[in-house]
């Protein structure tokens, strides 16, 4: 079993939040993880609402089945029975024992009505991923977040080197658990029956959906523009799909994490920045699925490596947010006359760390171009700036820049 990284902030929410809310896609092991802390350092009743007996209770009568449960519970699945959510909202509010309730769900709660609005002031939310690369090599090496907004912080030593066979192996079995159980050759499979579980039951469950067929085939396209600004009438003009259509079938992609949008940064600043999200996969080994890919592939065309590093690494910055002591929000940054940077984190302080991504062994000084736009404009609430590589040295172009190999994202 994978130690989560997440564990520990959701023991501290339970700590003093009476209900306390696991989301993410399926299969990345959120019951195995509140299975876990139920039989551990949270003591409580196991129920999963995919359960046909729990879930008829439960959608029947949904006041006497919270009322008949005792001490603290797990809850698995509960978009389930949206019905619960009146239920657990009048039992809270009859008594805000913290740790009540703790929940899991393999849709988004902020697209789910029902459970948003009647927990709203009484719910944490903690997101759970696919498998960060630390957790699967089962290091405990130090948050790269924290890293970089720390005072201490230093760029000489410490970043271990990376073949880029093994980082093609990392970047194309993903971090599904059960898929990394897989060999190579039943993966494919393994990717076929998971977009079709979510796409015919997940996303039926959500929203009464038409035109189901066409939502594979708009996955596969999302998939060969990761990295790229979300371009809503090429996509409806590539699908013949109204936009309207399009954007609702993005929404209930967005619920059932299959997709993440990296928002544009923006300060106000009288600059012309470009306003729209960039597109991300929330996991290379689904999007290498999609787009047929394999290590030859990825090694013989860096054109298409790029954007497939920078979904990884984005990913891994992604996870790493969710339990990082350092509170911040993840972005992109663009101008209208073509400097970009791939990821902005910007803390509540104001402050600003910037991120690039290069699929090459080797870097000049052109490469840091959007770092140095950036941290122009932004003065200075910028901390600093790194490129990841996939060279092994760490190569200095001014106090706070520097070129990192990429593998400082999850071993130092």
């Amino acid at each position: 079993m994978y130690h989560r990284q997440l564990a520990a902030r959701i023991l501290d929410s339970l700590s003093d939040t009476p209900v306390v809310f696991l989301q993410g896609a399926r299969q990345t092991g959120k019951s195995t993880l509140v299975q876990a802390l139920a039989n551990s350092e949270y003591p409580a009743d196991y129920l999963s609402l995919d359960t046909m007996a729990v879930r008829s209770a439960a959608t029947a009568d949904p006041e006497g089945f919270i009322a008949g449960l005792e001490g603290p519970v797990v809850l698995d699945e509960v978009q389930r029975a949206p019905e619960l959510a009146l239920a657990i909202k009048a039992a809270v509010d009859a008594d805000r024992q913290s740790g009540r309730f703790l929940l899991t769900g393999s849709a988004n709660i902020m697209l789910l009505p029902k459970l948003s609005e009647s927990l709203a002031g009484r719910i944490e939310l903690h997101t759970l991923w696919p498998l960060s690369q630390n957790e699967i090599d089962g290091s405990e090496s130090e948050n790269f977040i924290d890293r970089l907004f720390s005072d201490h912080f230093s760029a000489q030593g410490g970043f271990e080197p990376i073949e880029f066979g093994d980082l093609a192996d990392r970047v194309l079995r993903g971090g599904y658990p059960d898929a990394l159980t897989r060999r190579p050759t039943r993966q494919a499979a393994w990717f076929d029956a998971y977009i079709s579980t979510i796409l015919q039951r997940d996303v039926r469950e959500i929203a009464n959906i038409e035109h189901l067929a066409q939502m594979p085939r708009l996955l596969t396209l999302l998939a060969s523009r990761t990295g790229s600004l979300l371009n809503y009438s090429s996509l409806a003009r590539d699908l013949a799909l109204p936009q309207s259509t399009l954007k609702r079938y993005m929404a209930l992609f967005e619920a059932t994490f299959l997709v993440r949008p990296l928002p544009p940064w923006s300060a106000n600043l009288g600059k012309r920045l470009v306003k729209s999200s960039k597109l991300m996969l929330t996991d290379t080994g689904l999007l290498s699925h999609l787009l047929g890919l394999d290590a030859e592939r990825l090694k013989a065309d860096r054109t298409l490596a790029g954007p497939v590093l920078e979904n990884f690494a984005a990913m891994e910055v992604i996870k790493q947010l969710g339990w990082s002591r350092t509170r911040c929000e993840l972005f992109h940054f663009r101008t209208d006359t073509g400097h970009e940077v791939d990821m902005v984190l910007e803390d509540r302080r104001g402050r600003l760390i910037g991120i690039e991504i290069k699929a090459a062994a080797s870097v000049q000084g052109k490469d840091v171009r959007g770092l140095r736009t950036l941290a122009e404009l932004a003065g200075e609430r910028f901390v600093r700036g790194v490129l990841l590589y996939t060279g092994g040295v760490t190569v200095p172009f001014a106090r706070n820049l520097h070129a990192l190999p990429i593998s400082a994202l999850w071993a130092m």
